[in-house]
């Protein structure tokens, strides 16, 4: 589309007339409650504009992000360890190595690149599981990642 207008409410919404005769669709942001509609068209409106040629710095990291759904990793998951492949993203660290007694995992500084893109996909799974449960049931999930959804499950287990 070339443009779209976002009609926002007020404390109970829309009169329905507009809702059911003038407006193509409704649009939920989430599951809770706002005094008004402002902030969720302001939401919606980052989320499709950063989208737009242009309006990030490198437009690659817009299909590098949690949900990120690769076509081509449909059977295997995601390709690289930039990709979510649907899930919520990873854990990201930055400088310093250490933040307050607070380190970086080591694997990260290891080096080992194929220890790191495990442990990217296992820290993705345990958010994706804990957050957004959901999300699993759309995403291509290989025998590795069903292997480390059981691990995590039998710790959350234990952990309770």
């Amino acid at each position: 589309m070339d443009q779209i207008v976002l009609i926002c409410g007020r404390y109970e919404g829309v009169d329905e007339r507009v809702s059911e005769q003038l407006a193509d669709r409704e649009i939920s942001i989430g599951d809770y409650v706002l005094s008004g509609g402002e902030l969720g068209a302001a939401v919606i409106v980052d989320a499709v504009a950063r989208l737009l040629p242009g309006a990030v710095g490198n437009e690659n990291s817009t299909r590098q992000e949690s949900f990120t759904l690769d076509s081509a990793a449909a059977d295997v998951g995601p390709s690289s360890t930039c990709g979510s492949g649907g899930l919520l993203d990873y854990p990201h660290h930055t400088r310093p190595a250490e933040f307050r007694g607070m380190k970086v995992p080591e694997v990260l500084m290891g080096g080992n690149h194929d220890d790191i893109r495990h442990w990217r996909r296992q820290k993705a799974l345990e958010k994706t599981v804990r957050n957004r449960p959901d999300l699993l049931a759309v995403v291509a999930l290989t025998d590795d990642d069903k292997r480390l959804l059981a691990k995590i499950r039998h710790q959350d287990e234990n952990d309770i």
